[in-house]
């Protein structure tokens, strides 16, 4: 029989969307905050040369699949505009992995997050947004120094370089960062969703278009249409395939022992610890797209000046090449087991059942729970591997030349269904409020 909670989610329709007037206004409020942050990507920083800055970026492969592309398409166009949100939220998420790091290497930090409760964790945040502020004030800095130097003709992005400027643009672009954080906070509060995860989705959604017409226009021109059914019937696949992983569980059977309490026996439960697929998420593409194309974008700046080696070296491992290729998938599964052992500890998960008096069927309790949980955590984490690496190298050898691929596909997939999952529970929430009044006003007429 299915459970109260199981049998309003099948009652769930229009109607009862139509009644929930409050989660039409977080829906809205999320909406005007997006459009907010659509109008920032396309306001520049003060005093620089944008047709001079057009030029730079184009020069430097921000039109394919560098290391400015990726952070271009992750940022709503805004790198290409160099505007106020060029940084956008990446400082927080910069932030937020190395606290996670260090949460599982310091025990201070460590026992500050088990034992700390929701003051520890709102500690933990705070120190997140300190670190924030440092790693967006370094990026700017080194962003207003890149525009303030001459170029080899003796030309300064600022129209006005000088301390004025630089000052001036630091400024702006922390400010911008930490406004742009704050208005992700305020989605997740008073909005629908993950508030900083929705800010990128907004970004990557808005390639989208620019995307597809170019696409058509190709399509267009050469009178081929192959390739566009061909990309869209994989497009859709990866859809498939990404909603089908990111929601399956490895389900570990857990058991209660019974109890005597007072007269009666208590107890016997069971319950499931679930084990995502892809406990990683989409951490090791986003790491090992930086790290590899970091210093091929740097080694770019000197390629054209510079030795023959590191003109080989450029060319060797340049986005679509075969070397670069194997070094990226070999560094997302490298990622992907050391991100999972960072954020789910077998031991703590062995010593939590054990506390509650849990044990999974046939398996000590404490150490060899432990191992056998990291067992299953280890297959699992090498499909999930497999998986992404599948999911990123597939648009990839496609076209090297784009930078919507694997990681875009992820990020916007996941991000819909935690924004869907939310709205269901709210519309939960709503029908269990009008029950709770139904049942209330039949009191009162008896």
């Amino acid at each position: 029989m299915a459970s109260a909670a199981e049998q309003l989610a099948q009652n769930m329709n229009f109607s009862s969307f139509a009644k929930a007037k409050e989660l039409h206004q977080r829906i809205l409020f999320t909406i005007g905050i997006l459009i907010v942050y659509r109008i920032g990507t396309f306001v520049p920083i003060p005093g620089i040369n944008p047709v001079q800055y057009a030029e730079l970026f184009r020069n430097l492969g921000g039109e394919g699949q560098g290391i400015l592309s990726m952070f271009n398409m992750l940022g709503g166009g805004a790198v290409e505009r160099m505007a106020i949100f060029v940084l956008n939220v990446m400082p927080y998420i910069s932030a937020s992995i190395i606290m996670q790091l260090m949460s599982a290497t310091i025990p201070s930090l460590e026992k500050l997050k088990k034992e700390g409760g929701e003051q520890g964790r709102q500690q933990i945040n705070q120190y997140t947004r300190y670190l924030t502020v440092l790693l967006a004030t370094g990026q700017a800095f080194a962003i207003a120094i890149g525009m303030n130097t001459p170029n080899s003709e003796g030309v300064a992005l600022a129209l006005n370089p000088g301390p004025f400027f630089l000052a001036s643009t630091v400024i702006t672009l922390v400010g911008a960062t930490m406004l742009l954080l704050w208005l992700g906070e305020q989605i997740t509060a008073r909005g629908v969703g993950n508030g900083v995860s929705l800010i990128i989705f907004a970004g990557i959604i808005s390639a989208v278009p620019g995307v597809i017409g170019g696409a058509l226009s190709q399509a267009s021109s050469t009178g081929d249409g192959t390739v566009l059914v061909v990309g869209g019937v994989l497009i859709l696949v990866g859809l498939l395939l990404v909603v089908f992983v990111e929601r399956s569980q490895r389900r570990l059977l857990v058991q209660y022992p019974k109890r005597q309490q007072g007269n009666r026996m208590v107890g016997g439960d069971t319950s499931f610890l679930p084990l995502k697929l892809n406990t990683a998420g989409v951490i090791p593409p986003i790491f090992a797209s930086s790290l590899l194309l970091l210093p091929a974008t740097a080694a770019s700046f000197q390629a054209q000046s510079g030795p023959g080696w590191l003109q080989s070296a450029v060319a060797i491992l340049g986005p679509g090449s075969p070397w670069f290729m194997m070094a990226y998938a070999a560094m997302i599964i490298f990622f992907c087991f050391f991100y999972t052992s960072v954020v789910s500890n077998p031991d703590d998960m062995a010593e939590n059942l054990r506390k509650y008096g849990g044990f999974l069927p046939g398996i000590r309790p404490g150490k060899r729970t432990a191992e056998y949980i990291d067992f299953v955590m280890s297959r699992l984490t090498f499909i999930g591997a497999l998986y992404l690496v599948l999911i990123c190298m597939v648009p990839m050898m496609m076209n090297p030349n784009t930078a919507l691929g694997g990681t875009s596909l992820l990020i916007v997939v996941s991000v819909t269904m935690d924004t869907v999952s939310q709205i269901q529970s709210h519309l939960l929430a709503h029908q269990y409020e009008g029950l709770i009044k139904k049942s209330k006003l039949r009191g009162r007429k008896r």
